[in-house]
Order: C-alpha cells, then structure tokens, then sequence
C-alpha cells in the first residue's frame, strides 16, 4: 500500500482496558511490603499523568514525604508486575473495540505492526497472551518499551525507537494513543495520531491528535487516507 507502512499501538489503555489491573497490583504490592499506602480509581487517574510505574511510585513517595529509596521503588515494580501478570491471567481482559479489525487490517494489506508503550515487556506479553491468545513476538514486528528508552511519555523517544526498528519515516505510520502524554509523545515523533480515550483518560485533553472518536475503528484509519497519497483498502 502506496504512503502509509505502519500502524504503532500504545498499551495500557489503547489495546485494552488494563489500568485498572495496574492499579490492584500496585495495591497488592503496598500490602505485601507493609506500606500504608493506597491507590484509589481517582488518584491513580491522577498518578497516571506521570508515565512509567516507577516514576509513579516516586511521585507519590515525595507526595506523602515517605522514607522510600530508589532501590525498594526497584523492588515495589518489580513485585508489582508479578502481580500484574497474575491479575491478568487470572481476570482476562478483552480487546477494546477496533483493535481487532485494525489488527487483521494491517496483516492483509502488509502493513508492519509495532508497540510503542511506556510499559516493561514482561507486561506486554501478559496482555497479549491474555487478549490475543498469542505472544507478543507473533503479533508485532517490533516493540518499543519504556525501560529502553532514555526518557518516557510524552518525549518521543519510544516512538522514534519503534521508527527506527520499523524502517520506517514518521510521515509513513499512525499511531494509536488514549492519554495526553501518549498524543504529545507521538506528534513529538513526527507521528500522525488517532485517539480515543480509555475509562482512566477521559478527561483527558486530546486535541493535538488528528482524530479522536470514542473507539478505534478501521472507518478512523480510511478517514486519516487524507494524510497519504496512497488509498485504503480493506
């Protein structure tokens, strides 16, 4: 297909539902360590303009002003994407609607496929085994995680990550994204967006992205042909 090469998808948020398993498991682990701390829906809404787990877990260690050191933070992330990994196994997630279509989209009109999230791959692959039946490797011709890249969301750094593996320019891909940082990490890129908020982003502000609509769909991706000399197919 002549213009557009790749299609890049955001994780928590944009594939599925998952911030609410993040936010058990961080609960889960602030038991196990005997800490008093705890997540409400409403808090870790607000955690979550802060991209990456463990910079969550800083953020709120200097917001109540405890004694924590960046090496237990290491320790609580790690205990916290076990927990993760069991949550999902144990509860499931589905797909949000569109990422199916979008998918098998991609594999019939020979478009690369590629993740750019601010989540570590263990996390990754425990949704997709879980929503996709499948392991990530299988499903993605790259994935770009926030642990390889020098800063998270919003800098574009795993976007451009992702470019790079792909092969492919900015102007020849779309990403995907349901937060603010994702959207301005994304255009940082170069990137042409289309988002569509999650239950944990709806407040959030948007307009940066090219399109926006309550859910993905491939109608989103023949409405962005705009951006391409190319024409759409499916």
């Amino acid at each position: 297909m002549e213009g557009l090469k790749a299609l890049i998808f955001d994780v928590d948020g944009t594939l599925a539902e998952t911030e609410e398993l993040h936010r058990q498991a961080f609960n889960r682990t602030f038991q196990d360590f005997g800490l008093d701390w705890h997540w409400s829906v409403d808090t870790y809404r607000d955690l979550l303009k802060t991209a990456g787990g463990k910079e969550r877990l800083r953020v709120w260690r200097d917001r109540v002003g405890a004694r924590v050191s960046d090496a237990t933070i290491t320790e609580l992330h790690k205990e916290k994407t076990g927990h993760y990994g069991r949550l999902m196994s144990e509860a499931g997630v589905r797909l949000r609607p569109g990422i199916a279509d979008l998918m098998d989209f991609a594999r019939k009109n020979g478009l690369k496929r590629a993740i750019a999230t601010t989540t570590n791959r263990p996390n990754v692959d425990a949704l997709c085994l879980a929503a996709f039946g499948r392991p990530a490797q299988d499903l993605f011709d790259t994935i770009a995680a926030g642990d390889e890249v020098p800063a998270k969301k919003p800098a574009p750094d795993v976007y451009l990550l992702a470019l790079e593996r792909l092969e492919v320019a900015a102007g020849e891909a779309i990403a995907f994204e349901d937060s603010r940082i994702g959207v301005l990490s994304a255009k940082a890129a170069g990137l042409r967006v289309i988002a569509a908020p999650s239950l944990y982003t709806t407040s959030d502000r948007l307009d940066e992205a090219d399109l926006t609509a309550p859910a993905l769909s491939l109608e989103l991706v023949r409405e962005a042909s705009a951006f391409f000399s190319g024409a759409f197919s499916g």
